[in-house]
């Protein structure tokens, strides 16, 4: 059984108690146990189930790379699944419970599973679920759906709270072992800015655990003296419980730090998602060891043996009361050792080597430990816990049995292999080391930034070397070379010098015995979470699926949430013994961030609630809220609909708006139109590609209408576009067109056209821009005074800019409505005192304000287009009779190819049109023409659709836009439109101009 030891841990306080529960069982540990050691100090030794075959599981790992045990903690709005007992540090209070069972942990009816594990093989489901063809959705969907996943999805919002950090270093170290400690000493002595990160609440790494000296003194005095000379320094900053999650291009870091999980009662954000730009990167992420496959690998109990080590030394916790240690290398003799130094019973260390180990075998025999070279285990005895285990010589099949050693842990080592993983993000190659039997980083080819210069260093173990006196040796050169690849000098000063590596060699053990049998191998685990077994990849193998990807998702090794981290090496290795192909042939599968899972919370940060999608305000939104602006939204904004007054109706009232904005004056607020500034030498080169007509030939205080498409032809937005000098262009978009529209511009400046020598802002929120429509605006304007607003002053199509009643105004003479039409800008700060003076100096010629609906009825009134209604993400210029906005003097421009294409050339497709219904109705939005017969699926055929219908009181009747085939060659015929009830209305193809066909009005 698993307990406490006499002799206390190095990190726990035996003198402060701490609650838990388990399954709702009331546990204690201590201060700064984790949850793992807490439930093995209880002795828990059986803590989940695996995926597939539910078979009992216990812990196998002490940190990130834990496949087995994971469990849900909290509940309500706290609950969260599938968290590591290993990185989860103990409180008081904390609840966690099993997943991945039913009824109970110890009794699962889910079990069942394992009594047909010949025939749930790798591909299973692949095979299984095609047959018979009527089974799929009633029996085989419904039962993979309910099979699916871990842990249980939250039901509760997330009660925590998450932010961003943002952070600009030059030299970024991951991993706070005794190599990152070294790597940030080497780089903050020569003045580069550091940032030093450690995944765990403590400093070290391995090296308090596996003992040695340093510079002539204890690893863990030595670890106390560097973390004292880096607090000391300005330019460092040293940051626990945070993770390197991934690396990017160009020195892009995303580092995870967890900031009260171990603490709830803090107030302080939850976890903190760092935002990183370093100048070098140094991943000092140390090594893991490698678990063995042998039959029963997986019964809770069997661990590794640097995990078994780690228990007892940092948390006074003893896996095991009679603990059997097998191993292919020296290490293993080391958890021996610390076992029997502190009271723990090891009957034997089983090394798969003929000639054993080297020093450590002798001093583990002179300990009274019984060492047998050569063996191997055929079978670890036990189902819920370790019961024991049979020995067999390693060149073997497993059939015959020396013995039964009887024990209730099995601590095993298989080698050591780097943590690769944050050095792969960026594209850095590995090299096979044959001594180790491990992949490493080549440091020949390194991810590099965009200069062509290596931006990634690996430190200590990650770059290969396992001797403490190596590792340090290593992170000493890296911190220097970070340092001086950042713009630093480095010191020249020693490296520290830590014990040399004296061990015999490693033997890579892949599968023990080297010979088993079927029925053994049908019980070696590769992917404890996944349950991959040994025999898996060798039938995958033998079907034909020899990239080591496609093994990967033919049997799904690898894909669990650790990440392969434990099963990648061995299922690699069995890969390659089985297509008779060497290792490195066989290459390893693409390591992807984050290193480990992070949560969905840190990845929103403050975006969530009120502020996942913020609303947007115009400077005059709180005098529409006060004035009883009905608002709706429009993308991130909100805006008035209408203004209703009294008893009146929205419609009521969007008519009387109309009506007054066509005989007075009326104000809208259009601060919410996009405004974008294009500027540099080739601006006018640049719109001329991004817009379908010539914007180069446009003069400074002139105005263009312009429509925009995307790469494939179709219309994605529309606007005004100013010139305001020789290099200089004012975009105006639609108000939810302003940041996507300015993406595109920059997605096609970064990726297509970076040569040219363009400048693109969006100021969007920078201007107020209030429209003064109807046939009085000018008066309105006038009485304000300080410009020449005249007809002749400031003619259509044209802006200028000045003082008009003293705020600072650039005024545009265009329109949207066919009225007479000023859209005026003003800084943001002025925008509701501007609003204000309008509606004072308009008020003797009957001044009101006006919503969307009032717009959208006086712009089809005019049969103007509106992207949204007439488009729709399949429609081109052509379709609405833009012909004249799309240039014949340019070579090119965005979507003209796309526009060539035969489909989009056809004269079959459906085109712009006026429609009116016979009885002067309205027309239901949305609704289809529709002619006698029938489609395929057995719909009346549609030959058009309305895209836009409103009642205009301007000419008192229905009014439509629609797209209908061959539509402007159908000029007056009758066209049947189905209705919501079922019912159809007849309405006549027209002119889509109802208003001043020749704009007249506009032109005053």
């Amino acid at each position: 059984m698993s307990t406490r030891l006499s002799k206390a841990g190095r990190l726990v306080d035996t003198s402060k108690s701490v609650a838990f529960t388990f399954n709702g069982k009331k546990m204690q540990g201590h201060a700064g146990d984790t949850l793992a050691s807490a439930l093995l100090a209880n002795d828990q030794m059986m803590v989940g189930r695996s995926f597939k075959y539910h078979r009992p599981r216990g812990i196998v790992a002490s940190g990130a790379e834990e496949p087995n045990a994971l469990v849900n903690l909290g509940s309500g709005n706290t609950f969260e699944p599938n968290q590591r007992t290993t990185t989860t540090e103990l409180f008081d209070g904390l609840s966690a419970t099993s997943q991945n069972h039913w009824p109970s942990l110890d009794f699962d009816i889910g079990a069942v599973n394992g009594l047909f594990a010949n025939y749930l093989t790798a591909g299973f489901y692949y095979k299984m679920f095609i047959h018979p063809r009527p089974l799929w959705k009633y029996v085989y969907e419904p039962f993979i759906r309910q099979s699916a996943g871990l842990g249980k999805a939250p039901k509760d919002t997330d009660g925590d709270r998450y932010e961003h950090f943002y952070a600009y270093v030059d030299v970024a170290v991951i991993g706070g072992g005794v190599a990152g400690l070294q790597a940030a000493l080497a780089a903050g002595e020569a003045g580069a800015k550091v940032l030093l990160m450690e995944q765990t609440a403590h400093f070290g790494g391995r090296a308090p655990v596996d003992g040695g000296t340093i510079d002539g003194i204890e690893a863990e005095t030595w670890i106390a003296g560097a973390l004292a000379r880096l607090d000391e320094m300005p330019n460092v900053t040293v940051r626990r419980r945070m993770m390197g999650a991934g690396v990017y291009d160009h020195g892009y870091l995303l580092g995870y730090e967890r900031v009260k999980d171990h603490a709830p009662e803090l107030d302080a954000p939850r976890h903190r998602l760092w935002r990183i730009r370093a100048k070098q990167i140094v991943t000092a992420t140390g090594a893991i060891e490698r678990p063995i496959s042998f039959a029963g690998n997986d019964i809770p109990g069997v661990m590794l043996a640097s995990a078994v080590r780690d228990y007892a030394v940092n948390y006074g916790v003893a896996v095991g009361q009679k603990t059997v240690v097998v191993t292919n290398n020296d290490d293993g003799y080391r958890t021996a050792l610390k076992l029997k130094e502190l009271g723990v019973d090891v009957p034997a260390v089983i090394d798969a080597r003929e000639d054993g180990a080297g020093a450590l075998a002798d001093a583990a025999r002179k300990a009274g430990i019984r060492v047998e070279p050569g063996k191997a285990i055929a079978k670890v005895k036990g189902g819920k816990r370790v019961e024991g285990v049979e020995l067999c010589r390693m060149q073997g099949n497993g059939g015959a049995v020396i013995e039964t050693i009887k024990c209730d842990a099995v601590a095993m080592s298989g080698g050591w292999s780097p943590v690769v993983h944050l050095w792969s993000h960026c594209g850095g190659k590995l090299v096979w080391d044959e001594v180790e039997s491990h992949f490493k980083p080549d440091p020949d080819r390194a991810p590099t930034n965009q200069e062509g210069k290596p931006f990634v260093i690996t430190a200590g173990s990650a770059s290969g070397p396992l001797g403490l006196g190596e590792v340090l040796s290593d992170a000493d050169a890296a911190g220097k070379k970070a340092a001086e690849a950042a713009g630093f000098s480095a010191a020249s000063t020693p490296a520290p010098v830590g014990d040399a590596r004296d061990e015999k060699p490693m033997q890579p053990v892949w599968m023990m015995p080297s010979d088993a049998v079927y029925n053994l191998r049908m019980k070696m685990w590769l992917d404890y979470q996944n349950d991959v077994k040994v025999s898996d990849v060798q039938l995958a193998a033998r079907e034909g699926y020899e990239s080591v990807e496609h093994t990967k998702r033919y049997t799904t090794l690898g894909m669990a949430t650790d990440q392969g981290k434990l099963s990648n090496i061995n299922g690699l290795a069995i890969l390659a013994d089985t297509l008779g192909a060497e290792i490195p042939q066989v290459g390893t599968t693409t390591f992807r961030p984050p290193y480990t899972p992070i949560s969905m919370g840190s990845i929103g940060g403050e975006a969530r609630g009120e502020i996942f999608q913020p609303i947007r305000h115009t400077p005059i939104q709180q005098w529409h809220i006060d004035n009883g602006a009905y608002m709706e939204p429009v993308g991130h904004w909100r805006r008035p609909y209408t203004f209703p007054r009294g008893s009146e109706t929205h419609e009521q009232a969007v008519n009387r708006e109309i009506t007054n904005t066509r005989t007075n004056v009326g104000l809208l607020d259009a601060s919410t139109l996009g405004k974008i500034i294009v500027k540099g030498p080739d601006a006018a080169k640049f719109l001329d590609l991004m817009y379908t007509n010539m914007m180069s030939t446009l003069k400074p205080g002139k105005c263009r209408y312009g429509l925009m498409c995307n790469e494939n032809g179709f219309l994605m937005d529309d606007g005004v576009v100013a010139r305001l000098d020789e290099e200089t262009f004012l975009v105006h978009t639609t108000s939810g067109g302003a940041a996507h529209t300015h993406a595109h511009m920059e997605e096609w400046l970064q990726t297509e056209w970076w040569d040219m020598k363009v400048y693109t802002a969006d100021v969007t929120e920078q201007y107020a821009q209030i429209a003064v429509v109807g046939p009085k605006a000018r008066k309105v304007l006038e009485k304000l005074g300080g410009m020449d607003v005249s007809k002749d002053a400031l003619k259509f199509m044209e802006w200028t800019q000045g003082k008009l009643g003293g705020f600072d105004a650039r005024i545009f003479r265009i329109s949207f409505s066919g009225e007479l039409s000023y859209e005026i800008a003003v800084p943001a700060s002025q925008g509701r005192a501007f609003w204000d003076a309008l509606m004072e100096a308009g008020e003797e010629h009957g001044v009101m304000p006006y919503g969307t609906e009032c717009l959208h009825v006086m712009r089809a009134e005019k049969g103007f287009i509106m992207i949204g209604d007439e488009t729709d993400g399949t429609v081109i210029p052509q379709d609405l009779g833009l012909n004249w906005a799309i240039s014949k003097k340019k070579e090119d421009f965005i979507g003209k190819r796309g526009q060539q294409r035969t489909f989009l050339a056809s004269e079959d497709r459906w085109r712009l049109v006026g429609l009116e219904t016979v009885d002067g109705s309205v027309l239901p939005d949305g609704a289809y023409a529709v002619v006698h017969g029938h489609n395929e699926n057995g719909q009346r055929t549609m030959i058009g659709r309305v895209t836009s219908t409103y009642y205009s009181p301007t000419l008192g009747r229905g009014i439509a836009m629609g797209l209908v085939k061959h539509g402007p060659e159908r000029m007056g015929e009758l066209v049947e439109f189905a209705k919501t009830d079922g019912s159809t209305v007849m309405a006549k193809i027209v002119d889509p101009v109802w208003y001043d066909k020749e704009g007249e009005k506009q032109n005053v």
